[in-house]
């Protein structure tokens, strides 16, 4: 994970530079999302690799599987990509461009996890503690997730907020065991 990690890396910081010098940071996240998407997808990276397919033909072919609108340097950065073979960092090079553009925004997704359904006045007032401590405004994805028995799991970024029941059963039992 951290090999592909750092193989995205200057492809997302190249394409959102230039993203930001043309002034479409906004115009890249859905398609760069939606080919993350397509290349996690088996059988789409399957096709993808036969050798029998040129660079074109691979562009092409992405290009018309993508719903959102592939900016015009969109081809070329493709390109680039299947020259150096490195279609497989896609789903990376989207959660990096994200997080770049993010973080120029002042901006960082957050994750709740919680025990229960949260209602809507519930997760705003979670969030805007949260905005509070991280000084960012956070876009927040709520799941629920029952084996938490209580409390609520937070990630923003590289941060884990984890006050459930089941992370205190466990800390209590480590600590007891300890002894």
């Amino acid at each position: 994970m951290a090999e592909l990690s750092t193989i995205a890396r200057p492809y997302a910081e190249a394409l959102f530079e230039a993203a930001k010098a043309s002034g479409q940071l906004d115009a890249w996240v859905a398609p760069l999302e939606e080919l993350g998407a397509l290349m996690r997808h088996p059988q789409v990276t399957q096709v993808v690799a036969d050798p029998k397919l040129g660079a074109d033909a691979v562009v092409r072919l992405l290009a018309g599987l993508l719903q959102a609108p592939l900016p015009a340097e969109g081809r070329n950065f493709l390109a680039t990509l299947i020259d150096n073979d490195r279609l497989a960092a896609l789903p990376e090079v989207a959660i990096q461009y994200r997080r770049l553009k993010n973080a120029a925004d002042g901006v960082a997704d957050c994750t709740i996890e919680s025990a229960f359904p949260m209602t809507d006045g519930d997760v705003a007032g979670l969030v805007q503690a949260l905005s509070r401590k991280f000084g960012l405004t956070l876009k927040p994805t709520v799941t629920v997730d029952p084996g938490l028995i209580g409390g609520v799991r937070v990630t923003v970024g590289d941060h884990v907020l984890d006050t459930s029941v089941k992370t205190r059963l466990a800390q209590m039992q480590a600590a007891l065991t300890a002894a």
